[in-house]
């Protein structure tokens, strides 16, 4: 059955627009409180990132909790693995998280996660949308849900994320730049790695309601790389806006993405006999970790773009390591979620067990260049079935070698989700390969 209002990742979009409104968000609390109600505690915990209109949204949430008879622990902002830890913890019915991720601060959304702190299984978001469908109403007032405020949810993440890192390592000696985006994390990434040990240089760490992701953290690093460089800092660590994703900068001011890291900790999990069977990407994940992986005799698995099918495959088999390049980067063994500041710690126990700096840790990992041209087409036309861009698809591959046992490059087409884009990607041994065949099927894509 087809979502009506669920992504990939909840309920998206601008705020003040549809669905992202006051009204659907007291609606949405109420409708989610009616389904999980029946499932044991009748409590939810709700946290959010820095948005300005995260207040509006927490309190409408909370209203249509109340109303099904539901109880709200309020964290205040914090960040979604926390939610996702919390939930567990405190034996919830689920956890809410008020969050638009790495987007601008007009934007907002609104995501779940079930009492085992996983993303909401399909079957439960549609139960949800089919109560929304219907006229809402509130349960007895002696029944109505109550809400309380977490004094201390910062601390307890915080002291969750310590604990995944060694007990037999510390960071001393490490000068660090942590990018907070000006998130989520604002308050709790600085402390988790000073705590251990390093010297940390915060920058993102003052957030207004509207600076959330601007022109810093994850999705722009310009900052960090230079700040690094003139700190003369060992590494650099840029969480997003809800501090899920991650990307870290070497002391020359160079970016190892998700894909980066993840090779990283497969390889050194390989090494001390740690590696639970592969390694989950997604159809994004670039091909020099698909090579290099091999070369290690680590399989590897290409899931649907978003980190729940990330998830989904691992659990499928049992795996441990997986995530995509923008930065989610899930360890399994440790958390039930992408984890920035957790993914950050596991790369900090390979330098520190090691003693090698980043860009020697990745020295046997070449990047294959990627290029990415997004082409907008007609609603009314379907250029991947036309014979035009198949054609143009076929030329590249057959140029590219793909399908062979050493391929030379990758073709991968898509739509986008939100709009009518054909996302042309293709990967080769050299950029101007990659360039001259992503434009030829880009041209074929505008003219089907």
């Amino acid at each position: 059955m087809t979502r009506k209002y669920f992504g990939t990742d909840g309920v998206r979009g601008k705020v003040g627009e549809y669905p992202i409104t006051p009204e659907f968000a007291l609606k949405l609390g109420w409708a989610a409180g009616r389904v999980l109600s029946k499932m044991g505690t009748k409590k939810v915990i709700i946290g959010k990132d820095t948005r300005i209109s995260g207040y509006m949204l927490e309190s409408a949430l909370e209203a249509g909790l109340s109303a099904a008879g539901l109880n709200s622990v309020l964290t205040g902002p914090l960040p979604t693995p926390a939610v996702a830890y919390l939930t567990t913890t405190f034996r919830a019915d689920a956890g809410i998280v008020i969050s638009a991720s790495h987007n601008p601060y007009y934007d907002n959304g609104i995501k779940f996660f079930s009492a085992s702190g996983e993303k909401l299984p399909d079957d439960v978001e549609l139960a949800i949308e089919a109560e929304l469908d219907k006229p809402m109403e509130c349960v007895d007032s002696e029944l109505l849900g109550k809400a309380y405020r977490m004094e201390d949810a910062a601390g307890r993440y915080i002291e969750f994320c310590k604990g995944t890192f060694p007990s037999s390592l510390s960071l001393s000696g490490l000068k660090l730049v942590v990018d907070c985006a000006n998130g989520a994390a604002y308050h709790i990434a600085p402390d988790v790695f000073s705590e251990l040990g390093a010297q940390v240089i915060a920058i993102g760490n003052t957030p207004n309601g509207t600076n959330i992701n601007d022109n810093c953290g994850a999705t722009s690093t310009a900052l960090i790389q230079q700040r690094v460089i003139d700190e003369k800092a060992d590494l650099g660590i840029a969480l997003d806006g809800d501090s899920d994703r991650i990307m870290m900068v070497d002391s020359e001011g160079r970016v190892a993405d998700g894909d980066q890291l993840l090779y990283i900790l497969a390889k050194q999990a390989l090494i001390n006999g740690e590696l639970k069977g592969g390694v989950v990407g997604t159809l994004m994940s670039n091909m020099g970790m698909e090579v290099a992986l091999g070369k290690l005799g680590i399989p590897f698995v290409r899931a649907n773009v978003g980190d729940r099918y990330v998830m989904e495959q691992l659990l499928e088999r049992n795996w441990w390591l997986g995530g995509e390049n923008s930065g989610h980067v899930i360890c399994r063994k440790k958390v039930t979620t992408g984890d920035a500041i957790v993914a950050a710690l596991q790369v900090l126990a390979v330098v520190q067990q090691t003693g090698k700096t980043l860009d020697l840790l990745l020295a046997d990992m070449p990047m294959m260049p990627q290029i990415l041209i997004n082409v907008r087409f007609s609603g009314d036309t379907d250029p991947l079935a036309s014979a035009l861009v198949n054609t143009a698809v076929s030329d590249a591959e057959e140029a590219m070698l793909v399908g062979s046992k050493a391929p030379k490059g990758r073709v991968l087409l898509r739509k986008s989700g939100t709009e009518p884009l054909i996302r042309v990607m293709v990967e080769a041994e050299s950029t101007e390969l990659a360039e001259q065949w992503a434009n030829h099927i880009a041209d074929a894509v505008k003219g089907a």
